[in-house]
């Protein structure tokens, strides 16, 4: 269906893939999780956030890693979803609705996570063989710093800068897009990496 985008038709098939990747994309996953857990309510805890590394926080692993592969399968679903049923522009429209959907979620008065885990997803809809680089780079990272934020950081700078090096430059667009919303959401860890206080990985307390 990629030749409606030809048409006059083509805005409201980007509101459509923007909706439907919003909608999937704002399911508070850490949070209905920690609640079926019967750990209460994961905002009142860490950060405050939704997301897996506050989820993390209530010390089920095992629910914290749930949390990570929902938020990113709700990216891919989004995508996935809208290419098949708009064509490759709409995926990527949708890919940008759910990573917003999961940052401002409207049932929970868009307050929601930082947004790593669904760029990921996204990333899989979208390229998948990307999604191994930026598990290379965030990995390299991880080790030589054990910081989870700064690999996080580091791989998201480096995956639109790859896509324009292979010549995808409208995916280099959409993710450069979502990486400097991501960088805007990790403020507060950017300003403690600075100052050299932000917690590294496998530190307690």
């Amino acid at each position: 269906m990629s030749e409606l985008w030809n048409w006059q038709i083509a805005p409201l098939l980007a509101l459509a893939a923007l909706v439907i990747g919003y909608l999937l994309g704002s399911i508070p996953f850490g949070l209905l999780l920690t609640r079926a857990a019967g750990l209460g309510d994961v905002r009142k805890i860490g950060s405050g956030n939704i997301g897996a590394t506050n989820v993390l926080r209530t010390g089920n692993k095992k629910l914290a890693l749930l949390t990570l592969l929902l938020d990113a399968f709700k990216g891919t679903a989004a995508v996935l979803l809208a290419t098949k049923a708009f064509g490759p522009e709409a995926g990527m429209i949708a890919g940008l609705g759910a990573f917003l959907g999961h940052l401002f979620p409207v049932w929970l008065g868009f307050k929601g996570g930082k947004g790593v885990a669904t760029y990921i997803g996204v990333l899989l809809g979208l390229s998948p063989g990307m999604v191994l680089v930026f598990a290379v780079v965030w990995l390299s990272i991880a080790f030589l710093s054990r910081y989870s934020s700064l690999s996080a950081l580091i791989a998201t700078l480096v995956t639109p800068v790859v896509l324009w090096l292979i010549g995808q430059e409208k995916l280099c667009l959409v993710m450069a897009l979502l990486t400097l919303i991501t960088w805007w959401k990790h403020k507060p860890n950017i300003e403690r990496l600075i100052l050299g206080t932000e917690s590294k990985i496998g530190k307690k307390g």
